[in-house]
């Protein structure tokens, strides 16, 4: 299919319509301010901020961990089934919004079990949000449970006989929060169990962590996906190995320029990701706090980037349905109206 018709200045309204995969979204990062403030009244959770102006003001991080942070105290005010499902679905319709016809979401069951909310309330929510996404909304939605990293392996594995009855609801684990310091070797053991229980397994790896962490995370964890993955191309046997083997790459150009990894989007290396034959993808990571959901991600790395045409934009789409875990079935359709999308602009 040729591309070269399509003009830069009629990209941007092109890269709002096309459909989208979005495959690194964190639920618990998608809560805004007004629903923090409306949850906590709800469930009488008296809050460190007097308004939601600010607590958006206090969304000036220096790293990870300074995002993690109010992460956590924000994720404070779920409590009940509802609150997952309200969060879940607020998620879904800005999602649907942005042409996302099919989102791999997120979850943390520790941020909550650990303060005493049961795992059957936090997937009963987000399962039933799943349902509700699908059937009023059109979006296809699958959940990925993540271990929490700066915690020890021994919680992960609690985590999963929690989640055994529930096994059904998610497709696969995941390893997220501080990189620094906890390389993927520290879960093998339990990545080796969900990998027998038939689970897909990802992880967030070069981020603010070493390029040695991606290659520990493909060959101790035994992952699919690489979550962020941007310091690879500072391995060119790595970048190699990368794109042979179509690892694909959940990248999240906001969020790395809130959280520093980058000074600005016109320095992300988005395009050099796609330019060395990687399966990379754009996606929101935790919208709420990084300044945009997937539509903003696509058009602002675009106006910052003049290098990225419109044979990039279709790469990075067609790659997110690639990378996605959904039927083959619904990855040929969604590439079909991918396909339909350029061909008539």
């Amino acid at each position: 299919m040729s591309l070269e018709h399509i003009p830069r200045e009629r990209l941007v309204g092109l890269l709002a319509r096309i459909p989208k995969a979005e495959l690194h979204i964190h639920i618990e990062g998608s809560l805004e301010p007004e629903l923090i403030f409306a949850l906590a009244k709800r469930n009488g959770v008296r809050l460190a901020y007097p308004s939601v102006e600010a607590l958006r003001a206090a969304y000036a991080f220096k790293d990870l961990q300074s995002f993690l942070d109010i992460y956590y105290a924000g994720a404070s005010v779920l409590r009940e089934e509802a609150d997952f499902f309200d969060m879940a679905m607020a998620y879904f319709r800005r999602a649907a919004e942005d042409n996302v016809v099919h989102a791999e979401v997120f979850f943390d069951p520790q941020t909550h079990t650990g303060r005493g909310v049961p795992f059957s309330t936090v997937i009963g929510g987000l399962s039933r949000a799943c349902e509700s996404a699908q059937r009023e909304l059109g979006v296809s939605a699958l959940l990925i449970l993540c271990f929490l990293r700066h915690l020890p392996e021994e919680a992960a594995f609690e985590t999963l006989e929690q989640a055994r009855p529930f096994i059904g609801r998610f497709i696969g684990v995941g390893l997220d929060s501080s990189e620094r310091g906890h390389p993927p070797e520290k879960f093998a053991r339990v990545f080796a169990r969900c990998r027998e229980l038939g689970l897909h397994a990802v992880a967030h790896a070069g981020e603010e962590g070493p390029p040695a962490y991606i290659s520990s995370a493909l060959d101790v964890l035994g992952v699919e996906r690489i979550d962020h993955g941007v310091r690879s191309l500072e391995d060119a046997e790595l970048v190699r190995r990368l794109a042979r083997e179509r690892v694909p790459l959940t990248v999240c150009p906001l969020s790395n320029v809130k959280l520093r990894v980058f000074a600005s989007l016109a320095e992300h290396n988005i395009g050099s990701l796609l330019d060395a034959g990687l399966c990379a993808t754009i996606n929101s990571d935790d919208p709420a706090y990084f300044g945009g959901y997937m539509n903003r991600n696509w058009t602002e790395t675009f106006a910052a980037q003049a290098r990225l045409t419109a044979r990039h934009a279709w790469q990075l789409a067609a790659n997110s349905f690639e990378a996605s875990f959904a039927p083959q079935a619904d990855k040929a359709r969604w590439r079909a109206a991918l396909d339909a999308a350029f061909a008539a602009a």
